[in-house]
């Protein structure tokens, strides 16, 4: 099994525990995110340290105020490194106010254009922004590897199918309340389909009680498989299979 997604310096426990915990899970492999300079630095030294780690580096939305040239270049030098394997996480998010609306667009922009420039995925972040967020990939991203980072558009999944976009589901689809995510879930082509933790948040519903960690992969993995009708052994190899393909690791 694989993590698309965590937050591992944002996690419990040293990296060292996690990725031990994550091994003895069957996790073999873990894209990292940071979501700033700060946490792309930390996130790259994770990925120095063990074989089992990449990262992404990215501009989060919420922490777009004040977005400039000297941030696009931090971005890009952080992302040649070679255990960097995608641009983001970025998009927009209007649930919560932590960044005005047109630094949050100039980042996306600038990040939409460090991917094609590098010829790196792009993971997309959106909340509470839709309508905006699908018409701007639609519009500049055309041509790029775009993965919607924890799929919360149950309702826009033909959409998003057709665009070509990957979808990435994370622990919430597990939760009982989830029933349109769920359905996704079950919806989503198998060849297009992702999972991930999101750690340290979103924790699957069996360790709800726990804060999230990459180990835990594994239980919204096993939930969409028996959505889907699969064996889990089938939805694992299917994952690996698209993440190989999409992130070349």
């Amino acid at each position: 099994m694989i993590d698309s997604h965590t937050h591992l310096d944002s996690t419990p426990g040293t990296d060292a525990e996690i990725v031990a915990a994550a091994r003895a899970a069957g996790v073999t492999r873990i894209l990292t995110i940071g979501t700033g300079a700060d946490s792309a630095r930390a996130a790259q030294a994770a990925a120095e340290t063990h074989p089992e780690v990449w990262f992404a580096v990215g501009h989060h939305p919420n922490s777009a105020t004040g977005f400039a040239a000297e941030d696009l270049g931090e971005l890009r030098e952080l992302a040649r490194h070679p255990r960097c394997l995608a641009i983001g996480e970025t998009g927009l998010d209007d649930y919560r106010d932590y960044a005005p609306r047109a630094d949050q667009e100039r980042a996306f922009a600038a990040q939409i254009g460090l991917a094609r420039e590098l010829g790196k995925p792009l993971v997309i972040h959106t909340r509470a922004a839709d309508d905006d967020t699908i018409a701007t990939l639609a519009r500049d991203a055309a041509g790029l590897e775009v993965v919607l980072h924890c799929f919360s558009m149950p309702g826009r999944l033909a959409e998003c199918v057709d665009h070509g976009w990957w979808i990435s589901f994370a622990g919430n689809v597990t939760y009982p309340k989830a029933r349109e995510l769920a359905y996704a879930a079950e919806q989503a082509p198998l060849e297009r389909l992702l999972v991930e933790t999101d750690a340290p948040y979103l924790t699957p519903q069996p360790v709800r009680k726990h804060r999230n960690q990459p180990a835990f992969v594994v239980h919204t993995a096993r939930f969409i498989a028996e959505r889907r009708g699969l064996a889990y052994a089938e939805l694992e190899a299917a994952v690996h299979a698209n993440s190989a393909r999409l992130l070349g690791w």
